[in-house]
């Protein structure tokens, strides 16, 4: 039976169940409101959802090995991401626990408010400063440290053409993996968010002089920045970097200078455009109407009334900044222009071995080596919209 076979008989057996479902729940419940107004849509997913679970729980129980002793990769793959998944989220569970019980009265209270998936992201966040803060410390060798044995696989068995000093192998020249890999949060996540904090310093500073003087101070960047926000960012920033390493030359620590700027520069505009937004409504307060009949200065007007008032917008697109720099550098890195060696990141590491990724079929361990440069980048980027998605909630004022 063809796949594509299976899969139509699965999904009519499922549109089945989704039917019968809502006429029994009808029947057995004396027609109550929760199935009586459910509508047919609702009932599928429900069946739907039921099917994909015991799918999974049936395939995560698959054997990992085939008879003739050949790993079977796609089992392997899920048994780790499902552990993966599970070790999180209790791992979430009991730091959200701790830190209602252990803290300030004000974390305390934080964290009784805060959701599962806020948790995670905090604690995500934190673990990765950790990394990129004692990365010199936790990191078994240097990042530039070479060896003599290249391209040792992983796992350390020197039987299978491991080495027990690299547990998770050496590169195409002799660089411990797991080190680099370490060194990769210090560099990576580091000089992202050296790069937001540069981007919101030069775009919330220009936006708010522009909501505060208006006229022809406004007009002349707001035009400016449309300019600048209609060519996309990623080619832009990568026509700049390849200019600018012309003009780094053998300097490559110029070119990261260069990218930094660059990158700040960039995203400055859409920072630019939300501080002017709110500022535009802050600055028609009554308040600072009141502050200007005072003969308040510029400077207090900006950081004394209009900051204070704009800081929880401010704050959830600084996450959202931070994520859209932070794979910005990772994709300049992965085209060869971003942050160059010998400086470890996982843009460049998903590039360097993307090509293990062919030996999946024999060595799971071996092609799971980008992917873990990759999935490093996508859970600091999940950890922090999680985080951000939260203080837009508080800060909206909604409740439960």
């Amino acid at each position: 039976m063809s796949v594509w076979l299976t899969l139509l008989i699965a999904l009519a057996a499922i549109a089945a169940g989704g039917w019968a479902l809502r006429f029994a729940g009808q029947k057995l419940t004396g027609n109550k409101p929760v199935f009586r107004d459910m509508p047919y849509a609702v009932a599928f997913g429900y069946v739907l959802g039921a099917a994909v679970l015991v799918f999974a729980v049936w395939y995560f129980f698959q054997p990992t090995m085939t008879e003739q002793g050949t790993p079977v990769a796609g089992v392997m793959f899920f048994r780790w991401a499902v552990q993966a998944f599970i070790g999180f989220a209790v791992a979430a569970y009991l730091f959200r626990l701790l830190g209602r019980h252990v803290g300030t009265a004000g974390s305390r209270k934080m964290f009784r408010q805060m959701p599962l998936t806020a948790s995670f992201g905090i604690l995500v966040i934190l673990i990765y400063a950790f990394l990129a803060v004692f990365a010199g410390v936790l990191a078994p060798y240097g990042q530039a440290e070479v060896f003599q044995q290249v391209n040792a696989l992983p796992g350390g068995n020197a039987a299978t053409g491991g080495n027990p000093d690299h547990l998770l192998g050496t590169d195409q020249i002799g660089r411990d993996l797991l080190s680099r890999l370490i060194y990769g949060a210090q560099n990576t996540v580091g000089i992202a968010f050296a790069t937001t904090c540069l981007a919101f310093f030069l775009g919330g500073s220009l936006g708010f002089l522009a909501a505060t003087l208006q006229g022809w101070f406004d007009q002349v960047l707001s035009r400016a920045v449309d300019v600048l926000m209609a060519i996309p960012s990623l080619i832009f920033a990568l026509l700049l970097m390849t200019i600018a390493s012309a003009w780094a030359g053998s300097e490559k620590w110029l070119l990261t200078v260069y990218m930094v700027i660059i990158i700040a520069v960039i995203d400055s505009t859409r920072v630019f455009r939300l501080a002017r937004a709110v500022g535009m409504n802050i600055v028609v307060m009554d308040y600072i109407e009141a502050a200007k009949l005072r003969g308040e200065g510029l400077r207090y007007l900006i950081f004394r009334e209009i900051l204070p008032n704009a800081t929880a917008p401010l704050l959830a697109e600084f996450g959202l900044r931070f994520c859209f720099v932070f794979l910005t550098i990772a994709s300049l890195s992965f085209l060869g222009v971003g942050i160059q060696p010998p400086l470890a990141d996982w843009g460049t590491m998903v590039r360097d071995l993307a090509q293990f990724i062919n030996f999946a079929a024999f060595s799971p361990l071996t092609a799971a080596l980008p992917l873990m440069a990759a999935g490093a980048i996508a859970l600091l980027t999940v950890a922090v919209n999680f985080v951000v998605d939260w203080m837009l909630y508080r800060s909206s004022g909604l409740k439960e």
